[in-house]
């Protein structure tokens, strides 16, 4: 008797190890499934050159600037300056002078710099505009919403784009004014 029950108790653990093995495959499988129909969504495009920048609107900070928000579709037919930055990020301090040294003569010429900032509060970011004497539109992106549409990684990552909503060129790091200026003149809108 005791050989007939451990050899049923055998065959029991063995069916539970089955149905285990077989749960955890299944599990796998739905796992990779997901992913696999997760990464064919449109909103893991990776934008490069030559691509629509997508469109986003954000809260506007900078007082300096009229409007209480910024949507790129409304500077349609400008040059834009897309750059993401933060108020910890050294090269991103590096170059904000340059931008704003910059952005007068620009703006007259048809391109909008817009800096995104990707802080995690406001108040910061309000600091940060006064202390740079920033006149530029610096909408915050508190829940990293457009930092997730553009697929930013390292900062400063800075998109120009051209009148016609084109992606022009990707940076990523922080910009010499020389660097800057060309591609500012390289999103100009064409002057007749």
């Amino acid at each position: 008797m005791d050989i007939q029950q451990n050899k049923t108790n055998k065959q029991k653990k063995k069916r539970n190890r089955f149905i285990f093995r077989s749960s955890i495959l299944l599990i796998l499988v739905a796992a990779v499934v997901f992913a696999i129909v997760s990464n064919m969504k449109d909103d893991n495009k990776i934008y490069r050159v030559g691509d629509a920048a997508p469109d986003f609107q954000l809260k506007q900070i900078s007082e300096e600037v009229d409007q209480s928000t910024v949507q790129l579709s409304d500077l349609e037919g400008k040059g834009v300056m897309l750059n993401f930055w933060a108020t910890w990020c050294d090269p991103c301090k590096a170059e904000m002078p340059y931008m704003q040294d910059l952005y007068a003569e620009y703006k007259e010429k048809g391109v909008e710099i817009v800096a995104v900032s990707l802080d995690g509060t406001e108040l910061v970011v309000d600091q940060f505009i006064d202390e740079y004497d920033l006149t530029f539109p610096v909408p915050h992106d508190k829940n990293g919403e457009v930092k997730d549409l553009y697929k930013i990684g390292p900062m400063p990552t800075t998109y120009f784009i051209k009148p016609n909503g084109e992606i022009e060129e990707i940076v990523q790091g922080a910009l010499t004014l020389d660097r800057l200026e060309g591609y500012l003149n390289d999103i100009a809108p064409q002057q007749n």
